[in-house]
C-alpha cells in the first residue's frame, strides 16, 4: 500500500523516489524496514561520522491510521557505540512523513556548508543553515524555521543544538520541541553532515479502502486504549507516578546506583510536580493519551522582579537521570537541569549517567579537581551539575 522510500545526497543535494514494495511487503514495521535499509547502506567498518553512513527514518502501515501508533524509526550506526543506532520519537513525524508520501528516508553523504532539508510533498531542497548553524537553543532554531518554512499543522521539525554541532556522542535531535531521537547520539551524526534540521510536510490524503469496517476497528482500539486504568496513569501524572512506587519497592536508581532509593523522592514525585509545576499535557499527532507532561519553571533574572517563564517536559526517565541518581532534593532543580540539556541538545539519561558517574568517581578521588576544570562534584549540588553541563 505505501513503499516510497526518499534518497537524498547531501553531496549533491540530489534526490530520488523508489519503490521499494520488496522491503515493505516483507519486513515488519518501519523497524524492520529501516533494518534492512542500513544493512543496505551501511557497508561493514563504515565509520559513523563518514558521509557514507547513512541515517534512516521509517515508518509502518499503521501509521496514522490507528490511535497511537504515532512514532517514527530513526536508524544509524552509533558513534557511542560502532554498532546498530536504534531511536523512536513521536511528535508529528510521522504524520508530516504519510502527508508527504514518504515511508522512508535515506539520507547520505555530507554538506559543502551547514544545511537543513525542507521537505514538501515532492519539493525536497538544500537549504542554507549558516545563519542557525550556531544558535545553541534548540527552541530558538524551531521558531526560526516556523517562521520561514510552510506547512503549518502538517509538519515535523527535527533539528540539533549546540552538541550535535560539537558531534557530542550522545547528543539527541529534537522532534517537534518535547520529543527526542534522544539514545546513541543520532545529533552528533546530524552534526557529522553539517545537517542542522529537517522539515517536512505534506497535502496527501490517507485514503481508507473499506470505511465501514475501518471505523469500527478504529473506535474498538481507540475504546481499549481510553477506558484503562493504565491509560488514566499515563495521562494523570504520567510516567513520573514511577518515582514514588519505585522508592517504595527500592528499584529508584540513586547515587550512581549506588543506593535503590532516595530519601527525598516525594519532592521530586509525580505526585509533587502535577501538583506544583505542571502547567498543562500534550499529545502526540494520532494519540489520544496525552502522556507529555509540560511543567512551567519561573526563575529571576533580573532584580525588579523580572522573570524568565520555560516550559519544559518531564517524565520518569529524566527525573531520576537528573534527580534521584544526582541527589537533587528540588523539583525546580531538575527542571533546572533539565531545561539545560535541552538548550544544548543533549540526550538527558546520558547527560545524567555521566554526571553520577562523574561525582562518585571524584567523591572517591578516581578524578580530580583537573580532571573537572576546577569544579568540585558533590551530590545534591544542582549549581556545579549546571556548570558541568556548559
Amino acid at each position: 500500500m505505501w513503499s516510497n522510500v526518499l534518497y537524498i545526497d547531501l553531496d549533491t543535494g540530489e534526490h530520488q523516489v523508489k519503490d521499494r514494495a520488496d522491503l515493505f511487503d516483507k519486513y515488519l514495521g518501519g523497524t524492520g524496514v529501516a533494518t534492512q535499509l542500513l544493512l543496505e547502506e551501511c557497508p561493514p567498518g563504515t565509520d559513523p561520522f563518514s558521509p557514507e553512513a547513512p541515517i534512516i527514518f521509517s515508518i509502518g502501515p499503521l501509521n496514522t491510521i490507528f490511535p497511537c501508533v504515532s512514532k517514527t524509526v530513526s536508524m544509524f550506526k552509533s558513534p557511542m557505540t560502532g554498532e546498530l543506532g536504534e531511536s523512536h520519537a513521536g511528535g508529528r513525524l510521522s504524520m508530516a512523513m504519510r502527508f508527504a508520501g514518504y515511508d522512508s528516508i535515506v539520507i547520505k553523504g555530507r554538506a559543502e556548508k551547514p544545511c537543513y532539508l525542507s521537505i514538501h510533498d515532492n519539493e525536497v531542497k538544500l537549504k542554507d543553515a549558516t545563519s542557525i548553524w550556531n544558535v545553541s537553543s534548540v527552541e530558538v532554531i524551531g521558531k526560526i524555521l516556523r517562521q520561514v518554512e510552510p506547512g503549518k499543522g502538517r509538519r515535523s521539525i527535527m533539528r540539533i543544538g549546540e552538541a550535535g554541532v560539537n558531534m557530542v556522542r550522545y547528543a539527541n535531535v529534537n522532534v517537534d520541541t518535547y520529543r527526542h531521537f534522544g539514545r546513541l547520539g543520532l545529533g552528533a551524526v546530524f552534526g557529522s553532515k553539517n545537517l542542522k534540521a529537517i522539515v517536512i510536510s505534506g497535502t496527501e490524503d490517507v485514503e481508507i479502502p473499506d470505511i465501514a469496517p475501518y471505523s469500527k476497528m478504529y473506535n474498538k482500539l481507540y475504546d481499549a486504549v481510553v477506558d484503562t486504568e493504565v491509560m488514566d496513569k499515563y495521562h494523570d501524572l504520567g510516567t513520573a507516578a514511577n518515582i514514588n512506587v519505585l522508592n517504595q519497592l527500592k528499584g529508584l536508581p540513586t547515587r550512581n546506583l549506588k543506593q535503590s532509593g532516595f530519601e527525598n523522592a516525594e519532592n521530586i514525585s509525580g505526585e509533587y510536580f502535577a501538583d506544583n509545576l505542571l502547567l498543562r499535557k500534550i499529545a502526540c499527532s494520532n494519540c489520544p493519551i496525552g502522556c507529555i507532561h509540560i511543567a512551567m519553571l519561573k526563575t529571576t533574572f533580573q532584580k525588579g522582579h523580572e522573570f524568565e517563564v520555560n516550559h519544559i517536559s518531564y517524565d520518569y526517565e529524566l527525573i531520576y537521570s537528573l534527580g534521584t541518581n544526582l541527589g537533587i532534593n528540588l523539583a525546580e532543580d531538575v527542571l533546572r537541569l533539565i531545561e539545560r540539556c535541552e538548550r544544548y541538545g543533549l540526550d538527558i539519561m546520558s547527560t545524567g549517567g555521566v554526571l553520577a558517574w562523574a561525582t562518585e568517581s571524584y567523591e572517591r578521588d578516581l578524578i580530580t579537581p583537573p580532571d573537572t576544570l576546577g569544579i568540585a562534584l558533590r551530590w545534591g549540588d544542582t549549581n556545579s551539575y549546571l556548570k558541568m553541563i556548559d
